[in-house]
C-alpha cells in the first residue's frame, strides 16, 4: 500500500529535560533500517512556538508526516500549525517524550515506528477553542478550566518528578478557589469544567466511558462548586474507576466574568474578563497515524 505521505519530518526539543532528542535519533534511524527510502528530517525547536512555525512551514509543501517528539503540549503546537496552514495533504503523529502524554497512551495502538512503515492514515476529530476575533486555536485531546490549569500553572513553578507533583499537586488543590462564567444566560460556579475529546487526562483520571476521538463530538465534563472534600472524591473517583458517562456535544459557548487560565492539551493560556469563549469539534480535521 502507497503511503499517504512523501517524506517524514521530526520535530523536537533539544533543550528538555526528558529524552526527547534520543528518541528522534532513535526513530530516525528504524526509519533508515526499515523504510529507507522514505525521507527523514530532524527539525530541533528554537523556541517557544517554533513547532507551530515549522509544522505550518512543512505542510506548505508535498504531503509530510510531521512527528513531535514530545509530551501533549508539544503535540498540540504541530497539530494546531498543521490546521493554521489551511488545506493541505500533511499528516501528524506523536512520539511520547514528555512528562503528560495522555493522547498518545490512550490513542495509540502500536509502536510509533511500526505505524510510520505500514502507512496507513487514519482521521481524527481537533477541538477547536475560539476566543473573541482571535484566531482559532485546536487541541487534540482537552480543553480544561478551573483546577486542571491551576495545578499545571503550579507545576511549571514548582517543578515536575513523582514527588515534587504529589506536593505540588496537594499544594493547588488547597489554595484553589471556584470560577463564574456565564452560560446561556445565566451565572455559573463551577470548581472544573474539560471540554474533552479522549476519555482520559492527566495519566490517571478516566473521564468518560464513551469518548472517543472520532465520533464527531466531545464530552463535557463538569463540576459545579461545592466542598473541597467532594471534589477531592471526585477525583479520586476518577483515578480509580472513572466517571462514567458525560454528555456529549459539537459546541459549547460561555463567556468569562474574570480573568481565568485556562489548559490546552498541557499548555496554560491567560482568558480576560468579559472573554467570549466558544469550543467545537471539527470532525476528521487531523489525518494521523497510530
Amino acid at each position: 500500500m502507497a503511503r499517504a505521505y512523501d517524506r517524514v519530518v521530526i520535530v523536537f526539543n533539544p533543550n528538555s529535560t526528558g529524552d526527547a532528542q534520543e528518541r528522534a535519533e532513535e526513530l530516525k534511524s528504524g526509519l533508515a533500517e526499515r523504510a529507507a527510502e522514505l525521507p527523514v528530517e530532524l527539525r530541533p525547536t528554537e523556541y517557544a512556538g517554533h513547532a507551530r512555525e515549522i509544522a505550518r512551514e512543512e505542510a506548505g509543501s508535498g504531503a509530510p508526516l510531521v512527528v513531535s517528539v514530545s509530551g501533549d503540549g508539544g503535540y498540540n503546537e504541530v497539530v494546531d500549525g498543521l490546521m493554521k496552514a489551511g488545506e493541505s495533504r500533511a499528516v501528524a503523529a506523536v512520539l511520547a517524550a514528555g512528562n503528560a502524554n495522555d493522547h498518545r497512551r490512550v490513542v495509540g495502538r502500536r509502536p510509533l515506528l511500526e505505524a510510520i512503515v505500514e502507512g496507513r492514515t487514519e482521521r481524527l476529530d481537533l477541538l477547536r477553542l475560539s476566543v473573541d476575533d482571535e484566531e482559532p486555536r485546536h487541541a487534540h485531546s482537552y480543553i480544561g478550566l478551573g483546577i486542571t490549569p491551576v495545578v499545571a500553572l503550579e507545576l511549571e513553578r514548582g517543578g515536575k518528578g513523582s514527588i515534587k507533583e504529589i506536593l505540588t499537586t496537594v499544594r493547588a488543590f488547597s489554595q484553589f478557589r471556584p470560577f463564574t462564567i456565564e452560560v446561556d444566560g445565566g451565572r455559573q460556579n463551577f470548581d472544573s469544567l474539560v471540554f474533552a475529546n479522549i476519555a482520559e487526562m492527566a495519566k490517571y483520571a478516566t473521564l468518560s466511558e464513551d469518548s472517543r476521538p472520532d465520533d464527531g463530538v466531545f464530552e463535557v465534563v463538569l463540576l459545579p462548586h461545592s466542598s473541597k472534600l467532594r471534589v477531592l472524591a471526585t477525583a479520586v473517583k476518577a483515578a480509580v474507576r472513572g466517571l462514567g458517562p458525560q454528555p456529549s456535544v459539537r459546541e459549547y459557548a460561555f463567556r468569562t466574568v474574570d480573568p481565568m487560565p485556562l489548559q490546552v492539551d498541557g499548555e496554560v493560556l491567560e482568558l480576560d474578563a468579559g472573554a467570549r469563549v466558544r469550543v467545537d469539534i471539527v470532525p476528521a480535521a487531523l489525518a494521523t497515524v497510530r
